[in-house]
């Protein structure tokens, strides 16, 4: 307890010099500048705290709720509750750490306007000094005035009013008790408790509020019980929606995190951010969003630069932050999760044949859409057409597990409670944001390599000094056979898959995955295109936060964005890179048909029963055909039925059958691959069917024979086999 004595008043001596900056209390509007790539200034609205109330506005019930859950005896001390924070410097001391705040409102207050939210014994005492000054050179009301018309109340709602304009579309002195304890315990941690995306921590949390406001006997037991048992009823202002959704505002958030000082403070400090923004893409990005009619859902969409790995453009509508919002990803994790991981694992090749077929495993019975199935289906086909049970397949070979690790190394988080083959799907518990899912993408464009997506590109203080540089940090993820791979197939889905409409585009090549998250005929919550050309990728989403269902899904309007902002960008590079790690090599095609393996073709197997197809060098067939090299045996047989002989035979589509009756040429059967029955008269006492195999269309084809000896007047069938003649060993 000495110690802890000794080092704070030392501390406090040493900061007693450091002053109040009034403007950064009382200035009602202030403007943070952020610069494109180019170094001009964005033309978009970033200022902040521009409505502003009076304390003497508000009601009673709105300023005791925040005095209640924040600083119950605001009124009582001189900014420093003496007892709380001696305890929780001492228990922080003891720890060397800073789990305990015991912040008053007038600390907060300096907090969010003078310094960052690092938490160091140095800042808090910091902290202590400017929050006497303050004390000192203000009264309470003035106090709790600033501190209600700073305070952050998320999705770009500083100070009360605007909140309560955003939140209920109302004045804050107009607002309930209900709506007032809501506000009140959103501050503490704006996105935990946020009453749009996290309604169930918010009602607890407003709650709390209403209860601590009865503890203080504020309000009456039968207002507590009125009020917590209310629904959260919010009447969000639409008109703000796309402020909150620009690329400035993007690029706030992130700087804020970077320097970590709330964005008032960035504003107040003059800091200038500078982002990795191309004015050509972000005006080709808002131009093609405005074509489309997204029928009132909110939309964004997002490119990112493959090389730098900076966000060029960004946009969206939509009344809440959409880049903070988790969503369910539907069929866009299958790349990232299943395909991409199983080539790298060497486990399937593009061509490898998996039969389509309805899955049950457990408790879980995914189907695909329209429940429709396709039998064996090659890899290729299976993600250009994203079916579903081939996913959860695939990842059943590879192991959840592993499927995940893969995703995490491509900037994925996962609950814990994410462990099923759901995944496979996108089923996740929160989900992911689009940042973070476009970014994904970016990897295969990248030869395999990964590395976060940001807007910023650096930072510089009022004196154009730089305090922060952003430097790109590349980590490999997959083999760039495996990522070459993966953008072949995702080519071919933007040509004939569920991405066709972007077939019309000529001006580089493209490769894109779909996403749709829904059930047939009940609507779609969510609603993707993810593409990806050589310079960068693109992401477009459809959906709402509520789960209103759309009639919208992944293939239409999403693609559309995509293909006009596509169509009309410079492109700088056109083609995919390669690798030496991926070769093209001959398999047969009759192998594949009949027995849904993926062999070489030998050298004899005639061009039309072969394909060409891409293989990781890694995972090349090692099997070479025998198809062409040696003829199988004949399988047939042959039954009696009354006078006549019936003749079954299980032809291969490659093998021409003639058959002989008694010596004479009876039929020719050739490109069957069916069982078959041929029936026979039996004309004379003894009769002879004779089957000769060769290969159909193939000069100086060996040949394979077989016989069957069938009596008119007996009851039994001999079959003999033609075999070389022996020679005689007696004389």
């Amino acid at each position: 307890m000495l110690f802890a004595g000794t080092y704070f008043l030392v501390s406090y001596i040493k900061y007693s010099n450091l002053e109040l900056n009034v403007d950064a209390l009382t200035s009602p509007s202030l403007e943070i500048e952020v610069y494109d790539n180019d170094g001009n200034l964005m033309d978009e609205e970033n200022n902040f705290n521009s409505k502003y109330v009076e304390i003497e506005d508000l009601s009673n019930n709105t300023v005791n709720a925040f005095l209640s859950i924040e600083d119950k005896d605001f009124y009582k001390h001189n900014g420093i509750n003496k007892k709380r924070i001696l305890k929780a410097l001492y228990n922080n001391l003891k720890s060397f750490s800073l789990k305990e705040g015991a912040s008053t409102i007038s600390q907060q207050l300096i907090k969010n306007t003078h310094l960052s939210n690092e938490k160091t014994f140095e800042r808090k005492i910091k902290e202590m000094v400017l929050t006497k000054k303050l004390e000192k050179d203000f009264d309470k009301d003035e106090i709790l005035e600033f501190y209600l018309n700073i305070i952050y109340f998320g999705n770009n709602c500083y100070g009360i009013e605007s909140a309560s304009n955003f939140y209920f579309n109302k004045d804050a002195k107009d607002l309930t008790l209900n709506e007032s304890a809501l506000l009140a315990g959103l501050i503490k941690s704006p996105n935990k408790y946020s009453p749009i995306s996290h309604k169930e921590n918010a009602l607890k949390r407003r709650n709390l509020v209403l209860k601590e406001m009865e503890k203080d006997e504020k309000i009456t037991p039968n207002d507590y019980l009125q009020n917590s048992t209310k629904e959260i009823e919010l009447d969000i202002a639409k008109q703000s929606g796309n402020k909150l959704n620009t690329y400035s505002e993007a690029s706030i958030d992130e700087a804020s995190k970077i320097l970590n000082l709330p964005a008032k403070q960035i504003a107040i400090g003059e800091f200038k951010i500078y982002t990795y923004q191309d004015e050509e893409k972000q005006e080709n990005l808002n131009t093609a969003l405005s074509l489309v009619d997204f029928k009132g859902s909110d939309f964004a969409g997002i490119v990112i630069d493959n090389a730098s790995h900076g966000v060029s453009a960004y946009a969206g509508n939509g009344a809440y932050k959409i880049l903070d919002a988790k969503r369910q990803v539907g069929s866009t994790i299958k790349p990232i999760l299943v395909y991409a991981p199983a080539f790298n694992e060497n486990v399937i090749s593009p061509e490898t044949e998996i039969l389509d077929e309805k899955v049950t495993i457990g408790d879980y019975s995914p189907s695909n859409v329209g429940d429709k199935y396709n039998g064996y289906i090659t890899v290729k086909d299976a993600v250009k057409k994203s079916v579903n049970t081939v996913a959860i397949k695939v990842l059943s070979y590879i192991g959840i597990d592993t499927g995940k690790m893969y995703a995490e190394k491509m900037g994925f988080t996962f609950d814990e409670k994410d462990d099923s083959y759901a995944l496979a799907l996108g089923g996740m518990t929160y989900g992911e944001d689009l940042k973070t899912l476009t970014n994904a993408y970016t990897t295969f464009a990248n030869m395999g390599y990964y590395d976060d997506a940001v807007f910023v590109s650096h930072i510089t203080d009022k004196n154009g000094k730089i305090v922060y540089q952003h430097k790109p940090k590349e980590n490999m993820v997959l083999r760039e056979d495996s990522a070459f791979l993966m953008t072949e197939i995702l080519q071919e889905t933007a040509v004939d898959g569920t991405a066709r409409k972007l077939a019309s585009i000529n001006n580089t090549e493209i490769a894109s995955k779909t996403g749709t998250v829904g059930k047939r005929g009940g609507g779609n919550t969510d609603a993707y295109n993810i593409s990806y050309t050589p310079d960068y990728a693109i992401g477009v989403w459809c959906g709402n936060l509520d789960n209103e269902k759309m009639q919208i899904n992944g293939g239409n309007e999403p693609t559309e964005v995509v293909r006009n902002f596509v169509a009309n960008t410079t492109h700088k590079n056109k083609n995919f890179k390669e690798t030496s790690l991926v070769t093209k090599a001959k398999i047969d095609l009759l192998e594949k048909e009949k027995n849904h393996k993926i062999v070489l073709a030998s050298s004899y197997t005639p061009e039309r029963y072969t394909a060409l197809a891409t293989f990781s060098r890694f995972n090349l067939p090692s099997e070479i055909s025998t198809n062409f090299v040696e003829l199988k045996e004949i399988e047939a047989e042959v039954k009696r039925e009354d006078l006549n002989a019936v003749l079954t035979l299980n032809p291969e589509k490659h093998i021409k059958y003639d058959i002989f009756l008694n010596g004479e040429y009876y039929r020719t059967i050739k490109e069957k691959n069916e069982e078959l029955k041929i029936t026979f008269p039996l004309n004379k006492e003894e009769n002879e069917i004779k089957i000769i195999a060769s290969f159909a269309n193939f000069e100086n084809s060996p040949e394979k024979e077989k016989s069957f000896k069938v009596e008119n007047k007996n009851s039994w069938l001999k079959e003999q086999t033609k075999k070389p003649k022996k020679d005689k060993w007696y004389i």
